[in-house]
């Protein structure tokens, strides 16, 4: 059966879950150097919250979104339903065994959760390209994984995390921080800079590591992995990536960084 599309003249795609701020914006104008066309979806996903309590205190701004996403230069704002999306049961669409590690290790069903609505949104929306920000890398990572494999048609865009000028990842998450709070968070982006400064994979882990254990960021993960293969870097690993998750203020924050240990810039084999 042909799923009628739901966006007929989308041709780049931005799929968020509102609360929108200026890293959105910013993949909106990146989705605009591919098309004229620009979609961006607001939707509450239930599917990829292992928390009710989370679910419910999701920030939701809907007359910011439109103004945001309107000034970024987005074409079309959708805000299905959850009945639009799944008018009878999911057809869920498993994240496998990467699914599980880091991020799903602490979050059971989530990435399940991400790729089913995904997915579907794909389905309906059928775009050329989308773009999704690097700051999720676990999540972007499998969405890339699963439209290879089942949407072959739509190219996945990676975009580059917008900061704070502290540093701070900027998230929706970020405005129920209190300021104490937002300025405790700091440490992670101090933390990354810290730990890429170090001359080799092993003491950058540690430095990393002990920067986020003597602060009050209660550490879930912070870990060097491979890029393209998320096993856990050593000093041969040739694209290392640093990946953080944890809590302020009980809110959970993720973060992550390429480590280009810029003082091999210097040398010269010989």
């Amino acid at each position: 059966m042909k799923i009628q599309r739901a966006i007929p003249s989308a041709c780049a795609f931005v799929p968020t879950m509102g609360a929108l701020h200026a890293g959105h914006q910013s993949l909106i104008t990146i989705a605009r150097q591919y098309c004229d066309d620009v979609a961006i979806s607001v939707f509450i996903n239930p599917l990829q919250f292992e928390n009710s309590d989370d679910y419910e205190k999701y920030p939701k701004t809907p007359d910011l979104d439109e103004a945001l996403a309107h000034k970024a230069g987005a074409t079309i704002l959708w805000r299905p339903e959850v009945s639009d999306l799944y008018p009878d049961s999911p057809k869920p669409i498993s994240s496998g065994e990467l699914g599980k590690l880091y991020e799903g290790a602490s979050r059971p069903g989530h990435f399940d959760g991400v790729l089913t609505v995904v997915n579907r949104l794909f389905e309906l929306v059928q775009p050329k390209y989308a773009i999704f920000g690097e700051k999720d890398f676990q999540q972007l990572f499998l969405i890339t994984e699963m439209a290879a494999k089942l949407h072959p048609g739509i190219s996945i865009i990676a975009a580059p995390t917008i900061r704070e000028e502290s540093g701070l990842a900027m998230s929706s998450r970020n405005v129920r921080l209190s300021n104490s709070g937002r300025s405790e968070a700091e440490v992670i982006a101090r933390a990354l800079r810290a730990a890429n400064d170090k001359e080799s994979i092993g003491k950058a882990r540690q430095e990393l590591q002990n920067q986020l254990n003597n602060s009050n960021f209660k550490v879930d993960y912070a870990e060097i992995i491979d890029s393209e293969t998320f096993a856990v870097a050593d000093e041969n690993t040739v694209k290392p990536r640093a990946i953080v998750a944890g809590w302020i203020e009980g809110i959970r924050l993720i973060d992550n960084a390429v480590f280009t240990f810029s003082w091999k810039e210097n040398l010269v084999r010989l």
